[in-house]
């Protein structure tokens, strides 16, 4: 009797104990009633519960289609010089899954990449290159590659920076991919300061925290070291924090200097302002301070993809996606210069095709950057950021107007039948914006039969075949006879493959999809 009485007790107290246990892990779980907010800061060091689910979010894209020459003669999109989908591709790849389609953004492959366009004449920001040869997965179309190349400014001439870091140190970070490698980045960065840089930092968590305010390049030490001791916990207000930023980048503004903030982030936001419309919002009225917001992204499993695109996108800057510390030292020390400083500010292009040489034509991706036609000419709609050094790569599947390939359209009752006899293809209008100016000016430049090639240029062989490499990965419809292997067999036929870290690591890709999609 004894024994159960003895064994009743234990068990009781057992419970008891559990429930304490119980409910003093789930306090600080609960809704503060004075402020009705989540309270997330009881995660740990060791604890996360985002590494047990795949959240990540991409927006949707619904893939550019033919569109008929005499019905949709122009085509209307703004430039992108992000690069942060080549690189979290590569992530997926390397950790043995195929990419999710929506997170293949084809211009963003295109433009991880270095093309050997000239540089431009001097007082043009960039230089372009036209090109058109024959389509290797369709023999009744043709490619069209149009490559721009912005001027490169030495960093040793570049005006003085304002720089404020913008670093999530929230739950969500903990993780050795996400705020120990966003840390060695940032870093990094800061080992690139001048004397007459200034940097502020600022974190945010549960909230925001001004680290430090306006420190001079010169104090690098004291910069890194704050970095350095950057801990994580906490839940997401990302809205406060982005306006914490653009507070300190005005207190600190420079008159004609790279005014920037840089945000590093898996993008999960939960606290505040945290759809992606008020987000988009938020920074659209804070670019016309003149100071840009650029993106690193980092991480995987929560990452939100959609957001960190649309703060980069509307807040004029750019967006990387950081997925080991050498991406994070091509971003940030090879190409800094592109990172840092902006050479053409809402840059837009507006390709006109010629109905009396061409039918059809469809743009390989730029899905998310296509604007409408009459937004060419009005300078209140926002384009695209080129920075110092940066290449933008457009390519366009057209069709001969003697091609067999078929493009739908609708027949106009009161349009005139085409009359012209001129032989160019196309003309590629330009405008842009000088960074410290609000309006625009144009280039133009025709493209004719001059232009077309029987054999491929280095070039053309890169972009074609990352094109291909998008469309197998997106399984689109229009990819044709395209396969890995003719992938790499052009791939291969570029002179300087083996020898480029960059391109041969694109190869290595291309077979190791080919391998998963098996």
């Amino acid at each position: 009797m004894k024994r159960v009485l003895k064994t009743v007790v234990a068990l009781f107290l057992a419970s008891v104990l559990l429930a304490v246990f119980v409910l003093g892990c789930a306090a600080p779980t609960a809704l503060n009633s004075s402020q009705g907010s989540y309270d997330s800061s009881y995660y740990s060091q060791d604890y996360n519960l985002d590494e047990e689910y795949n959240t990540e979010e991409y927006s949707a894209i619904t893939e550019n289609r033919f569109k008929s020459v005499s019905t949709s003669p122009l085509s209307t999109f703004a430039a992108d010089v992000d690069t942060a989908s080549y690189a979290n591709i590569r992530r997926m790849i390397d950790d043995g899954e195929m990419p999710e389609p929506d997170a293949v953004r084809i211009e963003e492959m295109l433009n991880y990449f270095h093309y050997d366009y000239p540089e431009p004449m001097t007082g043009e920001p960039f230089s372009v290159t036209t090109e058109i040869s024959d389509c290797p997965w369709n023999p009744d179309t043709k490619l069209l590659l149009i490559g721009l190349q912005a001027e490169k400014i030495d960093i040793s001439e570049q005006p003085a920076s304002n720089l404020v870091f913008l670093l999530d140190v929230s739950g969500s970070m903990n993780s050795e991919d996400k705020l120990p490698l966003m840390k060695r980045a940032f870093i990094l960065l800061a080992e690139q300061l001048r004397p007459q840089d200034r940097v502020s930092i600022v974190t945010y968590a549960s909230s925001d925290r001004v680290v430090i305010a306006g420190s001079t390049g010169d104090e690098k030490t004291e910069i890194m070291r704050a970095i350095e001791n950057l801990t994580a916990g906490g839940s997401t207000a990302g809205s406060k924090g982005i306006e914490t930023a653009y507070a300190l980048a005005e207190e600190y503004y420079v008159e004609g200097g790279n005014n920037r903030i840089i945000l590093g982030t898996d993008g999960d936001l939960n606290v505040g302002i945290t759809s992606e419309g008020a987000l988009k919002r938020l920074v659209e009225d804070k670019r016309e301070s003149g100071i840009y917001l650029s993106v690193m992204g980092f991480g995987t499993g929560n990452i939100k993809d959609n957001k960190m695109e649309t703060l980069a996108d509307n807040g004029n800057g750019n967006y990387s996606y950081i997925d080991d510390i050498f991406e994070a030292r091509k971003v940030l020390v090879e190409e800094i210069g592109g990172t840092m400083l902006t050479v053409a500010k809402d840059v837009k292009l507006q390709v006109e095709f010629n109905p009396a040489v061409l039918k059809g034509y469809r743009l390989i991706g730029y899905e998310n950057r296509l604007l409408d036609d009459e937004d060419f000419n009005d300078d209140t709609k926002d384009g695209g950021e080129i920075g110092s050094g940066h290449r933008v790569t457009v390519v366009y599947e057209i069709v001969p107007i003697d091609s067999p390939f078929e493009v739908s359209g609708s027949e106009l009752k009161y349009q005139q039948p085409v009359t012209t006899t001129s032989q160019e293809w196309a003309t590629v209008n330009i405008r842009y914006k000088q960074p410290d100016k609000n309006s625009s000016e144009l280039l133009s430049y025709t493209v004719d039969a001059s232009a077309s090639s029987p054999s491929m240029s280095e070039n053309m062989k890169l972009a074609t075949a990352i094109c291909e490499f998008g469309m197998l990965l997106k399984s689109s419809e229009f990819a044709g006879t395209a396969t890995y292997d003719s992938t790499i067999v052009l791939l291969m036929t570029i002179h300087d493959i083996e020898q480029d870290t960059y391109k041969s690591e694109l190869v290595r890709l291309v077979e190791d999809v080919k391998i998963l999609d098996d």
